[in-house]
């Protein structure tokens, strides 16, 4: 209905809007930015997930513990609803001196999802500058505690303000990082403000989320962040090795400060072991009648430390978990082969590269995450190769538990020869912090520093620090070292490390055989597709050949695992990894469907086939064996007089 009025009264009114002119487009525009922020949540999945729905009503989304080897009670996840302003035109985000400052009609982003995910709720393109922020408040008992705010990946360059002063810095998009912000806070209120610079131009770590990798970029926070208090003096982290032949655990408790510590290994609620020692030196723990760790009985330990004051209080306490578990190169009938707990495992695997059609770099929830490990242990695989990314820490909890070997790739710079001493810099940097982030994961048992020459650049001298910086496991020095990207000379193989790696598609003949030194491993082979209607990413999809059907994919799986069996029984070969766990958008060579909706294989068949091989390997270690004197080995031995 239309209200009159007169000519008087619009005088008036066209009087009033001159007058405020300014303030009534400020509040246009500010209602306009509410509902534009608000909108940023009702995007749609272009291919949603079944846990797309509960990641994207979550108040605090992951919110499980993100630390599994180093737990406390207390803590806070900082997850969830962010402001947030982002993109090209806005203020640089590398290293400011100073905190952008945010109205409340900033846009709203819910952390840990990258901005380009529809998880975020805003589902931008490449951002290059991002700022976030967020205001907290501090638990009265935390009072008196010293408090640190951790993330655990921030994709790249990143700098953290606690109420408009400084707290750090940090480079690196794959591993954790924390600061200790106690002198920062004041009650009431707090404000945190966290700028992200990520111009992904592949002269940093970056693997398939960079200018030559094949899927979406992102950017920014992509695992959890969070808070938790610790005393004065507390456990900074632990290393833990276990030695299985000499049935003890050797243990490096690190903390701020000199102090004993008190140690207890607990069988489910049963004591068996306790010792004291001291802080920042490794000390030995006994382990009677150690039960081993494997993917068929994935046993393990549980862990209390308990970190003691001068006058004998408690002044910290953590608890973890460890696994007896002993990983070398061993001769088996004469052929180097990789040995777990001394013997002979085929390692049979699904290369797996973590990418979500909701979340991409991030699983949408916990369950989730595990979905994909618990799916490759009913199709009978015992081996991940976690390709050219890392996980949260969580992954590899569910590995440890679930039991699954993992090869973990270090993700790959673009361009190695430019700028070397910063490029490569970076990336040896980087890889030393993932390395130390995840050593104490009893599941990981390879390191794969490149892969098929990507990026790659002293790959024998690399090979060997991996080696010599963790003699604990197997190194991988240049997986598929028979292909070679076009834009730089091929560095092949490097002739050292614990195997001769090749990759075949579709394969698997032609596979690598063993060496005198070295294993044989075939890093990648299959990536045989089949098209699923209303589950692929809505691109031009692709894979290195096709069936018509899942029966037919099946048929065609069989038959490359009996071909491996073959391999693995007269040729050497040790190590097979199929392509792959999931389509990966364009990519529909997946067990799974990129939403995890769809089997693509009779999983039965699948799992009947991978279980024949790897019980085929087992029954290798019949075989006689001969001398392993000139064989260097990868495993864990530490000498038993120490």
């Amino acid at each position: 209905m239309q209200l009159p009025i007169n000519f008087e009264q619009g005088y008036h009114v066209k009087k009033y809007i001159a007058k405020h002119y300014f303030s009534i487009i400020a509040l246009l525009l500010t209602v306009f930015n509410f509902i534009h922020s608000q909108k940023a949540y009702s995007q749609e999945a272009e291919l949603p997930t079944r846990w797309t729905k509960a990641a994207m009503s979550a108040d605090v989304p992951l919110d499980e513990y993100p630390r599994p080897q180093l737990r406390r009670n207390e803590w806070i996840c900082l997850n969830g609803t962010w402001n947030y302003q982002g993109g090209k035109s806005v203020v640089s985000a590398y290293n400011p001196s100073k905190a952008l400052p945010f109205s409340g009609s900033a846009v709203k982003i819910k952390v840990p999802y990258c901005p380009e995910s529809v998880l975020s709720g805003i589902k931008r393109k490449q951002e290059v500058n991002m700022w976030y922020q967020r205001n907290f408040k501090l638990p009265v008992e935390w009072q008196g505690k010293q408090i640190l705010l951790h993330f655990d990946a921030v994709d790249y360059n990143t700098t953290v303000f606690v109420n408009g002063k400084k707290a750090g810095n940090h480079s690196g998009g794959y591993d954790a990082f924390s600061f200790d912000v106690t002198s920062l806070l004041k009650k009431g209120d707090n404000s945190i403000v966290v700028a992200a610079y990520d111009p992904n131009e592949g002269r940093t770590p970056s693997g398939k989320n960079g200018p030559r990798g094949d899927y979406t970029f992102t950017s920014g926070i992509w695992q959890t962040v969070w808070m938790e208090p610790v005393s004065k003096y507390y456990i900074k982290d632990i290393r833990i090795l276990p030695d299985l032949a000499g049935r003890r655990v050797k243990l490096e408790v690190n903390a701020n400060s000199a102090a004993r510590v008190s140690v207890s290994v607990l069988d489910g609620k049963k004591e068996i072991a306790r010792v004291e020692g001291n802080t920042n030196n490794g000390f030995f723990i006994p382990i009677g009648n150690p039960k081993p760790w494997s993917p068929d009985m994935p046993f393990l330990y549980d862990l209390k430390i308990t970190l003691k004051s001068t006058n004998g209080t408690t002044s910290d306490e953590v608890m973890s978990y460890f696994g007896m578990r002993d990983v070398a190169l061993g001769k088996v009938g004469g052929v180097v082969r990789p040995l777990l707990n001394g013997k002979f495992v085929m390692q049979l695997g699904l290369l797996d590269q973590g990418y979500w059609p909701d979340g991409i770099l991030t699983a949408p929830t916990d369950d989730a995450l595990k979905s994909d490990m618990e799916f490759t242990k009913k199709a009978g695989y015992n081996l991940i190769r976690k390709h050219m990314k890392t996980e949260p820490q969580r992954f590899y909890y569910w590995a440890d538990k679930l039991g699954l070997l993992v090869w973990q790739d270090m993700p790959a710079i673009w361009y190695p020869n430019e700028d070397t001493l910063k490029t490569r810099g970076a990336f040896r940097k980087e890889l030393k912090e993932i390395i130390d982030s995840h050593y104490n994961s009893p599941c990981i048992v390879t390191w794969v520093p490149f892969n098929e020459n990507w990026g790659a650049f002293d790959v024998k001298n690399i090979t060997d620090w991996v080696k010599q910086y963790d003699p604990s496991r197997l190194v991988n020095g240049n997986s598929g070292f028979n292909n070679n990207p076009n834009y730089q000379k091929a560095y092949g193989d490097p002739k050292n490390g614990d195997f001769v790696d090749t990759h075949i598609y579709i394969g698997p003949y032609k596979a690598s055989e063993p060496d005198s030194k070295r294993a044989a491993s075939l890093g990648e082979f299959g990536g045989v597709g089949l098209f699923v209607r209303g589950h692929m990413w809505p691109v031009e999809n692709n894979a290195y050949a096709y069936e018509p059907t899942k029966a037919a994919l099946t048929d065609k799986y069989v038959f490359l695992l009996d071909q491996v069996e073959q391999l693995m029984r007269y040729r050497g070969l040790s190590a097979a990894i199929y392509t792959q766990t999931t389509d990966v958008e364009h990519e529909v060579n997946g067990l799974l469907t990129y939403d995890r909706e769809v089997e693509k294989m009779d999983v039965g068949r699948i799992r009947e086939v991978n279980q024949a091989v790897i019980q085929a390997g087992e029954t290798l270690n019949r075989e006689p064996n001969k001398s392993n004197k000139d064989l260097k080995s990868g495993g864990s031995h530490l000498p038993t007089n120490q």
